[in-house]
């Protein structure tokens, strides 16, 4: 389990194909700002069914996108 469970099953339980969240969501949802460790950690979203697409640090948005299969 990471600390970015709570993010990912958010977006899971959204179920949409493309999903655009501002920074501040993604801290609302865990509680604590989004980092570099993101970086790291992004690849995890797969087993949920999505993807991390672009991340805009000036927008201060992350694009999440569903897996095509």
């Amino acid at each position: 389990m990471s600390k970015y469970d709570p993010l990912w099953k958010y977006i899971q339980e959204k179920n949409e194909d493309k999903l655009l969240l501002s920074f501040a969501e993604v801290k609302e949802v865990l509680g604590f700002p989004i980092d570099h460790s993101f970086l790291n950690y992004k690849k995890e979203l797969l087993a949920y069914g999505y993807q991390v697409g672009k991340i805009s640090l000036k927008e201060q948005t992350v694009k999440i996108e569903r897996v095509k299969k």
